[in-house]
C-alpha cells in the first residue's frame, strides 16, 4: 500500500501555475500635424531655391551666352495671339512691312502717320506709306526694350500718343523678336537700326528723323548714332526714355541682380559674364562722344533702372558738348510712370516739340 504524500491534499492534482498574456492595446499611430508638414514643405522648397539659387551664378559663369538670353528676353513673344501683320487691329492708319538689314536677316517694321493723315491713309499700301515720309511732318525711329515685341501695349500707346502728336513712328523689332529672323547680339541689333534710320532718311526729304530708345534700346540709340556719326551722318535727334549708364551697372541694379548682390562673387559671376557675351551697350562713353541734340526722359519713381542714372548722363551729355543741345525733362513720382508709362504724360507731345523747335 502506498503511501500519500502528506503535503498533497485529497483531491488535488499537481497544480501548474500559468500566466495568462495581458493583451496589449494597439498603439495609435500618431497623424502627423499640418503645421509639422508645413515646416516639412518649407523646408523642401528651402533647399530647392537654395540649391538653385547657388548654382544659378555657376551656370551663367560657364555660359556667359546665357546671359545675353536674359538681356534680351527676346524668346518673349509676347502679346500673344497677335497677328503682327495686320496691326490695323491695335492702331489705326499703319503699315506692316519688312526689310532686309544685311544679308540673311529681315526685321518687321510697323509705321504709323501721323494722326492728321489718317484718314488719307485708309486702304494704302506700303508705297504710299514710304512716300508719305516725304511730308512736312518729323520722323520717330522706336527702339524699344528687352522682351515682347513691337505690339506690347504699352509701346503702342506711346505710338499712338506721337502719332497724335504729329509724328512718323517706325517701330522696328530687331534679330530674333518677334517676326524677324537672326539672332541678337549688340552689334546686330546696333546694325539693325542704323539701316532703318538710313533709309528712313534717304525717303523724308530734309525733315527730321529722331532715334526714340527705351530702356534696353537706349543702348542701342546710342550705338547707332555713335556709329551714323562716325559715318558722317549723325542723328538728327536723339531721345532716351528710361535710359541706364551702361548696361553692366544696369544689371547692378536691376530688381533680378539686387537679389544676388549679398551672393559672394556677383560681379565676377554675372557682370564679368556679360564682357564675356560682348554685352557693353556704352550709354555713357557713347554720350561723351555724340554731337547730336539729346532728350532724356525719366520718371524718378522708375524701379527698373533708377532715374539717377538718366541724371548721370544729363551731366556727361552737357560736360562734353554745348549744353543748349541737351535737355532733361523728370517725372516726380506721385505721377507713377515709372519705367514704362511716360507716354501718359499729356504733356509730352508739346515736350518734344519744344525740343525739336529749340535745336
Amino acid at each position: 500500500m502506498k503511501r500519500r504524500d502528506p503535503s498533497q491534499k485529497e483531491g488535488s492534482g499537481p497544480q501548474i501555475k500559468t500566466d495568462s498574456p495581458k493583451k496589449s492595446k494597439p498603439r495609435r499611430r500618431t497623424k502627423p500635424s499640418r503645421i509639422s508638414i508645413g515646416l516639412s514643405y518649407l523646408k523642401l522648397c528651402g533647399i530647392i531655391f537654395g540649391t538653385i539659387y547657388i548654382c544659378f551664378p555657376i551656370v551663367i559663369r560657364l555660359f556667359p551666352a546665357l546671359m545675353g538670353k536674359l538681356v534680351y528676353l527676346n524668346m518673349v513673344k509676347l502679346p500673344l495671339f497677335v497677328d503682327l501683320k495686320n496691326p490695323g487691329e491695335l492702331l489705326n492708319h499703319t503699315v506692316n512691312f519688312y526689310l532686309t538689314s544685311e544679308e540673311g536677316i529681315t526685321v518687321g517694321i510697323w509705321h504709323t502717320v501721323p494722326a492728321s493723315r489718317g484718314e488719307e491713309a485708309k486702304g494704302k499700301d506700303q508705297r504710299w506709306f514710304e512716300s508719305a515720309l516725304s511730308d512736312d511732318n518729323p520722323v520717330i525711329i522706336y527702339l524699344h526694350g528687352n522682351g515682347g515685341t513691337r505690339a506690347v501695349d504699352h509701346r503702342v500707346q506711346l505710338m499712338k500718343v506721337l502719332s497724335s502728336a504729329g509724328f512718323h513712328v517706325l517701330s522696328l523689332d530687331y534679330r530674333g523678336y518677334a517676326d524677324s529672323t537672326g539672332h541678337p547680339s549688340e552689334e546686330g541689333l546696333t546694325t539693325d537700326s542704323v539701316f532703318l534710320y538710313e533709309w528712313v532718311k534717304a525717303r523724308s526729304r530734309g525733315n527730321p528723323v529722331c532715334l526714340w530708345g527705351h530702356s534696353l534700346g537706349t543702348g542701342i540709340a546710342t550705338n547707332a548714332a555713335r556709329k551714323l556719326q562716325e559715318k558722317g551722318n549723325p542723328a538728327d535727334a536723339v531721345i532716351l526714355e528710361s535710359p541706364y549708364t551702361n548696361i553692366k551697372e544696369a544689371g547692378a541694379n536691376h530688381p533680378f541682380g539686387k537679389i544676388y548682390h549679398i551672393f559672394p562673387g556677383f560681379e565676377y559671376f554675372f557682370l564679368d559674364a556679360m564682357a564675356r557675351d560682348n554685352l557693353v551697350f556704352p550709354n555713357d562713353e557713347n554720350i561723351k562722344m555724340l554731337r547730336s541734340p539729346l532728350l532724356i526722359l525719366h520718371a524718378e519713381d522708375d524701379h527698373v533702372v533708377p532715374s539717377s542714372m538718366g541724371k548721370e548722363l544729363h551731366k556727361i551729355a552737357v560736360n562734353s558738348r554745348y549744353p543748349k543741345d541737351v535737355k532733361l525733362v523728370l517725372y516726380p513720382p506721385e505721377l507713377g510712370y515709372k519705367h514704362k508709362y511716360i507716354y501718359k504724360d499729356p504733356k509730352l507731345g508739346k515736350t518734344l516739340w519744344g525740343f525739336l523747335n529749340a535745336i
